[in-house]
């Protein structure tokens, strides 16, 4: 005897099947349902239809509309919300349009989901206005909007430029009852964070930890980041610390930023720990990770360490790339060891490298800052590629010795392969040429450069 399929356990089975991407199997499973007498419904298409919009195409999930119609099962609003928000995750936003218009025109009134989705849209074209204008007079007036559709407004408008505005919206949605998520708080932190507005991302940050939710590592590990960015090195550590009491745990990418932190600010035992820490939590180590390593003992001339790590990146299956050799040079020339540095970067010439433009600009600036400017000028004649820091560094350095006639010689050089020199650098060139005597040469130059202001306008 063969027991009847309900179309309810039916549901079950095609939307399990679906969410592990084994769509054939949920269409056999659909196909056999139909041989025991069990038909889908409206549900069991609606299934399919989000699963080949999320997993295949557009295309695929649209075409579930024509068997729904050959089954005499007509689309609801959840079929098309689906197809709705495929077509936005594609960024297909004509299509999200037609497909909206398509569902008001068959009767189907759209829902605040449907109206989420068209927000979104709009902000993803730069369209901020269109979303208010969605908000205005779709949602409030007509539907209860949700925490997703604050958040959606929220979030595009931070992604648009629009930080003040999302945060006003908050605190007007705040005075009149609205309960904002954790992830309410991530985006405003973030769009804040984003807008250099570090100062009310912090206190908006204080505003989570007072309320009734806990901040997460996203939170603390956004702050931190931008902090570190701006150069406020102290008060992402603050973060760091703070987080770290409160028992969160750190990926890679959070501890290499924390010990670069540590790294520039001087604090070199603080970096180091937090490396143990790494090691001692079984995170491992990439490429970035051993590069502040190095950095941090080139900048301690703990050269057995140094090499330690080297033969430590070999062994790990790691390749050093641009910046751990362009670290060990400036480590050298640091040192001393000018030869040494040299010789490393005659061996980095012959790695493959696309281009070893700061290990050269590095070791041009080290040689002069030596005193061997000499050096410095026969390594700048022999690259191929220079770039206005190149440029700046030599010249700089070449006024600090005072040889005004070689600096504007360069700089002149500098001028006709259109690039910038830095404004103070320029002026020192010409006030070092009158100081010398050279009066014709400060008058050709200042020539010069003021011929190449014009021509770059």
């Amino acid at each position: 005897m063969v027991c009847k399929l309900s179309t309810r356990l039916m549901n079950i089975c095609v939307a399990s099947l679906c969410k592990v991407q084994q769509l054939e199997k949920a269409e056999a499973v659909i196909i056999d349902a139909i041989r025991l007498g069990t038909l889908p419904d409206v549900v069991t298409y609606n299934t399919l239809v989000a699963a080949y919009c999320r997993f295949v195409d557009l295309d695929a999930g649209y075409s579930i509309l024509n068997r729904m119609r050959e089954a005499d099962i007509y689309p609801n609003v959840i079929t098309y919300n689906s197809l709705i928000a495929g077509a936005s995750n594609r960024s297909l936003f004509s299509r999200c349009f037609d497909l909206f218009d398509e569902m008001t025109m068959l009767g189907i009134p759209p829902d605040v989901w449907s109206y989420n989705t068209l927000m979104h849209c709009f902000f993803k074209l730069k369209e901020p206005e269109e979303a208010k204008r969605v908000l205005r007079e779709k949602i409030l007036p007509k539907l209860s909007p949700c925490s997703t559709t604050f958040n959606t407004m929220f979030n595009g408008l931070c992604k648009n430029g629009y930080t003040s505005d999302a945060l006003k919206l908050f605190r007007s949605l705040k005075q009149n009852g609205f309960i904002p998520q954790l992830i309410t708080y991530n985006i405003l932190i973030d769009g804040l964070c984003k807008s250099g507005r570090l100062r009310a991302a912090r206190r908006v940050l204080k505003e989570l930890e007072e309320s009734n939710l806990e901040p997460n590592a996203s939170t603390y590990t956004t702050v931190m980041k931008y902090c570190f960015r701006a150069g406020k090195f102290e008060e992402g550590i603050e973060v760091f610390y703070e987080m770290k009491n409160k028992g969160y745990t750190y990926d890679a990418f959070s501890y290499c930023t924390v010990s670069s932190a540590f790294a520039k600010t001087g604090r070199l035992e603080e970096a180091h720990k937090c490396y143990e820490l790494m090691i001692e939590k079984g995170i491992e180590l990439d490429i970035v990770c051993y590069n502040i390593l190095v950095n941090m003992y080139c900048i301690q001339g703990r050269w057995e360490e140094v090499y330690n790590l080297l033969n430590e990146i070999e062994q790990a299956g790691l390749k050093c790339d641009e910046y751990t050799h362009t670290t060990l040079i400036d480590g050298l020339c640091r040192a001393g060891n000018v030869d040494g540095a040299l010789k490393h970067l005659r061996y980095m010439d012959t790695l493959g490298f696309d281009s070893n433009l700061v290990a050269y600009n590095c070791m041009v600036d080290r040689l002069c800052k030596a005193g061997y400017i000499n050096k410095a000028l026969r390594i700048f004649d022999t690259m191929d590629i220079r770039d206005s820091i190149t440029y700046t560094s030599l010249v700089h350095n070449l006024c600090e010795e005072r040889r005004f006639l070689k600096a504007s010689q360069v700089l002149l050089v500098c001028l006709k392969q259109g690039m910038k020199v830095f404004r103070p650098t320029q002026r020192v060139v010409v006030k070092g040429l009158h100081s010398s005597g050279l009066y014709s040469e400060a008058r050709k130059l200042q020539s010069k450069i003021r011929l190449a202001k014009i021509l770059r306008s």
